[in-house]
C-alpha cells in the first residue's frame, strides 16, 4: 500500500523510500523493525546499520527469560507429548522449561511458581488420569495455598461424546482461578481432532508470556512450532504410514460368542519403532453398507463435491463419509448444532438446556443415521449437515509385538465389536473393518503412539505382576517377547481371563512355551463361563493373596491392561484388599501403600 504523503508525517522522499522498502520486507524483517523502533524510543538516535554493532539493542531484541513450569496429567501419552511440545517451543523463545508428570511435582514448590501450564487428558468418566490423582486431590483439599502471584493456562484433552467431556482440565482451570491464579489465555478444550487447537493455545501462551518482552520474542512462536514439529519422525499422528497387512487371523476357536482378530502389518520403509507398552493409532473406514443407508435415507448424490476441512479439501459425498467423518456416534454438540438444520420441533425441544438428560438418554447406542431418521425433515444440505460432524478419529491399540522379536513389524489383538441398539445391528467401525473387510495384502493409515506411562522396569531382574483378560493380554505379548529377547531375569506372573477354555484362551501356546522355557514364572487363568459361578481375574488373584504380596514386597511392578470401568476397577479394589489383608494394613494405609507403588512406576494401567 503506497503512503499518503499529506496525510502522514513523512517528506515526499520519506514516502518514496518507505513505499520502495517496506513491500519487500520479510515477517521476520518487519518483526525486527518493530522491535528496534521500539527499542530507539528511549535510546539515542542512530541508524539501523549502527544498531548491529550496538549491545543494549541486541539484548533488546532476544526474548526475556522467565521460568515455565509445564505439568502434565495423561493416560496414553498424548498430554504428555504436548506438553512436551509446548516446552521445546517455550525454550527456543528463551524461556526456562521444567515439564513434569503431576505425580512427579511435589506439591508444596506449587507457591514458589509464577508461571504455570496445565496439560490435562480425561479419563474414563471424567476423572483425572493415574498420575494426575495426587495432584488434583492435593489442589482441591483444604491444604492449597493461595495462588495471587501465578499466571496460569490450562490445556484440556478430551472425547466430547463422553458426558464429562475434558472435565479434568475445566476443574484445573476453576480450582486455579479460585485460588487467586490469573489465566495467560483461555483454556482450550480439545476433541480427539486435537493438533490444531493445541498449537493455537501454545502460540497464544507465548504471545501472553512474550508480552513482557519484545516484539521479537513474541514473533518467534510459529517458527518455533514449525522448528519442534520437524524434530518429529516423518510419519506421525498428522501423517500416518500406510502399513501393509501381512496376515490378519481370528484367535478364537469355532464356536466361541467372540472373534478376536491378530493382526501383523509391516513398518518396512517406515522408519517407525516403538517399545513394548505402546499404542498404535489406526485411521479406519466407516462401513460402506452404512454410508449408503444415510445417502439413500437422505436422497443424496453419491458423487456431488462437499469441502471436508478447513484447508478447502474437496471430495464426493459418499468418499467424505466413508473416510472423513464420524458417523458412528452421536455427541451432544452434534446434536445442537443438527438442531439449527431442522425445523423439526422435537429435536428443537429435546436439545433445551433442561432437557440435558434426554439428549444423553437419546445419544446412547444411535448414529447419524438414527438422527437423520427421528428428526427430518432437513432443510439442510449435504455440505452443512457434514460440516457439523467430527472428523473421523483414529482408533488407538495396545500393540501386541515386540520389535527385537519381529523388526520391522507391528502386531495387534482387536476384538470385533457387534451388538443390538435400538432395533439395528451395530458395528465397531475399526474392529469390524479388520474382521470383514481387510485381506492380506491390503495397507492401512497409521502411526506410533509412544505411551510413557505403560512402560516395563528399567531393570530387568524386577519382577511384574500382569493382568490382562481378554484382548487385554495384547502388551503383555509384546512384554514377554522383549523379555525373552533380552534375555531379563526378573520374575513374571501372567493373570488372564476370557468366556471358555478351549475356544477363548488368546495365545495359548505362546504363553505355554514361555512358562515351559522359564520366561513367565506363574501363570493364572480364569475362564468364567466354564464353571457354574463365573470366575474373573481378580477371583485368582485374592486365592493367590499371599504370594502376590510377597511379590509386591520383593518391589514387583503390577501393570493392568483392559477395560477400566469393570475390570480393572475391580482389580484395583482387589489389590487394596489384598495388601490390606496380608500386610496386616487398615484401607486408608493399604490405598497409601498402592498410591506409594503408582508414583514409583510400580503400578501402570493401560486402560479403556
Amino acid at each position: 500500500m503506497q503512503l499518503q504523503v499529506m496525510n502522514s508525517p513523512f517528506s515526499q522522499e520519506q514516502a518514496e523510500l518507505l513505499n520502495k522498502i517496506l513491500p519487500s520486507l520479510t515477517e521476520s524483517q518487519k518483526v525486527w523493525l518493530s522491535g528496534y523502533l521500539a527499542a530507539i524510543q528511549s535510546a539515542p538516535a542512530t541508524t539501523i546499520s549502527e544498531s548491529v554493532s550496538v549491545a543494549p539493542l541486541v539484548e533488546a531484541s532476544k526474548p526475556v527469560s522467565k521460568e515455565v513450569t509445564i505439568l502434565f496429567g495423561s493416560q496414553t501419552g498424548n498430554a504428555q507429548r504436548l506438553a512436551t511440545k509446548a516446552g521445546k517451543t517455550l525454550e527456543s523463545n528463551g524461556f526456562q522449561v521444567t515439564v513434569s508428570s503431576m505425580s512427579d511435582f511435589k506439591p508444596n514448590n506449587l507457591k514458589k511458581l509464577q508461571n504455570l501450564l496445565i496439560v490435562a487428558s480425561t479419563h474414563g468418566e471424567g476423572e483425572p488420569p493415574d498420575n494426575a490423582l495426587s495432584f488434583h486431590e492435593y489442589l482441591h483439599s483444604k491444604r492449597a495455598p493461595k495462588l495471587e502471584e501465578l499466571n496460569y493456562a490450562v490445556l484440556s484433552l478430551g472425547d466430547s461424546s463422553y458426558e464429562f467431556f475434558c472435565q479434568t482440565g475445566k476443574e484445573f482451570d476453576e480450582r486455579l482461578k479460585e485460588l487467586g491464579g490469573k489465566p495467560l489465555t483461555e483454556r482450550v478444550d480439545c476433541d480427539l481432532d486435537f493438533d490444531e487447537p493445541a498449537s493455537e493455545w501454545i502460540e497464544n501462551v507465548l504471545s501472553a508470556l512474550g508480552q513482557a518482552g519484545t516484539a521479537a520474542s513474541q514473533a518467534q512462536a510459529a517458527g518455533a512450532a514449525v522448528q519442534v514439529a520437524s524434530e518429529e519422525s516423518i510419519y506421525s499422528r498428522t501423517n500416518p504410514f500406510r502399513a501393509e497387512v501381512l496376515e490378519n487371523l481370528n484367535l478364537n476357536g469355532r464356536g466361541s460368542n467372540k472373534e478376536t482378530r491378530h493382526l501383523e502389518l509391516s513398518l518396512e520403509g517406515s522408519g517407525l519403532t516403538y517399545e513394548p507398552g505402546d499404542s498404535l493409532g489406526i485411521y479406519p473406514e466407516n462401513d460402506p453398507e452404512l454410508v449408503e443407508q444415510i445417502l439413500a435415507e437422505m436422497n443424496w448424490n453419491a458423487d456431488e463435491k462437499v469441502t471436508v476441512n478447513k484447508q478447502g479439501e474437496v471430495k464426493t459425498l459418499k468418499d467424505a463419509l466413508l473416510t472423513n467423518f464420524e458417523i458412528t456416534v452421536l455427541t451432544k454438540p452434534l446434536m445442537e448444532q443438527a438442531a439449527k438444520l431442522s425445523v423439526n420441533q422435537e429435536l428443537q425441544e429435546l436439545v433445551k438446556p433442561e432437557n440435558a438428560d434426554k439428549v444423553r438418554e437419546y445419544i446412547q447406542g444411535r448414529d447419524l443415521l438414527d438422527l437423520l431418521r427421528d428428526f427430518g425433515p432437513w432443510t439442510a444440505t449435504a455440505q452443512e449437515i457434514v460440516s457439523i460432524l467430527r472428523k473421523l478419529p483414529a482408533r488407538l491399540y495396545s500393540i501386541a509385538s515386540s520389535v527385537s522379536a519381529n523388526p520391522d513389524e507391528v502386531h495387534l489383538t482387536i476384538g470385533a465389536v457387534r451388538y443390538d441398539s435400538h432395533g439395528r445391528e451395530r458395528k465397531g467401525v475399526c474392529s469390524i473393518l479388520t474382521a470383514e473387510r481387510l485381506q492380506a495384502g491390503d495397507t492401512l493409515p497409521i502411526f506410533i503412539q509412544h505411551n510413557p506411562n505403560f512402560k516395563l522396569p528399567e531393570n530387568p531382574e524386577t519382577p511384574i505382576i500382569m493382568v490382562g483378560p481378554g484382548t487385554g493380554v495384547a502388551p503383555f505379548r509384546s512384554f514377554m517377547q522383549e523379555r525373552e529377547e533380552a534375555g531379563a531375569e526378573g520374575k513374571s506372573w501372567m493373570f488372564f481371563g476370557d468366556q471358555h477354555f478351549v475356544t477363548d484362551f488368546l495365545y495359548q501356546t505362546e504363553w505355554q512355551k514361555w512358562l515351559k522355557d522359564g520366561v513367565l514364572t506363574k501363570m493364572d487363568v480364569a475362564f468364567s463361563r466354564d464353571t457354574n459361578e463365573k470366575v474373573y481375574v481378580q477371583h485368582r488373584m485374592l486365592e493367590q493373596s499371599k504370594e502376590l504380596f510377597a511379590w509386591l514386597q520383593e518391589g514387583a511392578a503390577v501393570y493392568i491392561c483392559g477395560d477400566e470401568k469393570h475390570m480393572a476397577h475391580d482389580v484395583h479394589q482387589t489389590l487394596i484388599t489384598i495388601i490390606e489383608k496380608e500386610g496386616s494394613m487398615g484401607r486408608e494405609e493399604a490405598e497409601s501403600y498402592l498410591a506409594s507403588m503408582q508414583k514409583e512406576k510400580r503400578y501402570q494401567r493401560d486402560v479403556y
